[in-house]
């Protein structure tokens, strides 16, 4: 049977993504992502002091905060930074426990990473396309980093990724945007390394309850579509890197 396809694409193919780094001039690491119509901006900066829980410690800390512009959906939102937003520290940690899974942060002792994904345009999958611009900006921050001579090894251990996965009736898609996240019945937001090892699962069924093989079918095609996603952001990376 032949599969519907939504905007020029397969139920299992993910939206396509661009990026481009060291857009923001006044940060040491950025990019601009998008995917489909979500866009994302990320920024890394870097603070000469230890979290407070990281003190003595012979690591570094990473932190993420997210934030969606008032004009990034259809409707005008208030700005986040006035709100108690549940979501948004939900997302905010999410994207801390993605990102410094793949940082050897032993380079970044007595220091503090911080890393903004502002949402600029939201059209489905905010937080997975957070990671992805997130691990591009401190892709382009580490590059800076050994051109400039203050690091002589890459410190990001493992290239991480994340794609949203969704069970729309009884079919398995990739990458939802938001009108097929409206209709769901279960989506799984799957964050894992560009070698297929998982990270990080979160979600579950929005309307009664999944199968056994419903789950691990939609974790399955979850890590192969990050596969496929980390394989096509690396090759831009490289190029734009001069690789």
């Amino acid at each position: 049977m032949t599969q519907p396809i939504r905007e020029g694409r397969d139920l299992l193919t993910p939206r396509p993504v661009t990026v481009k780094r060291g857009v923001n001039p006044h940060a040491p690491g950025s990019a601009h992502l998008i995917m489909g119509r979500t866009e994302i901006l990320a920024t890394v900066t870097l603070e000469e002091k230890a979290a407070p829980h990281m003190r003595g410690s012979k690591e570094g800390w990473l932190t993420a905060e997210y934030s969606m512009l008032p004009r990034a959906t259809n409707d005008r939102q208030a700005r986040e930074r006035n709100l108690q937003n549940g979501r948004r520290h939900e997302i905010q940690r999410l994207l801390g426990r993605a990102l410094r899974a793949g940082m050897d942060l032993r380079y970044f002792r007595n220091q503090t990473l911080y890393v903004d994904c502002d949402v600029l345009v939201a059209d489905g999958g905010t937080r997975v396309a957070s990671i992805l611009a997130g691990h591009a900006a401190l892709h382009d921050f580490c590059d800076r980093l050994i051109q400039k001579g203050r690091l002589t090894d890459w410190p990001i251990s493992r290239n991480i990724g994340a794609v949203s996965v969704g069970l729309v009736g009884s079919e398995i898609r990739v990458d939802l945007d938001y009108a097929e996240d409206k209709v769901a019945r279960a989506d799984l937001n799957v964050v894992a390394t560009s070698d297929g090892l998982i990270v990080e699962v979160q979600g579950g069924a929005e309307e009664g309850v999944l199968t056994h093989d419903e789950y691990v079918g939609m974790l399955a095609t979850g890590t192969r579509a990050v596969q496929d996603i980390m394989a096509d952001l690396t090759r831009q990376l490289s190029v734009i890197q001069g690789m």
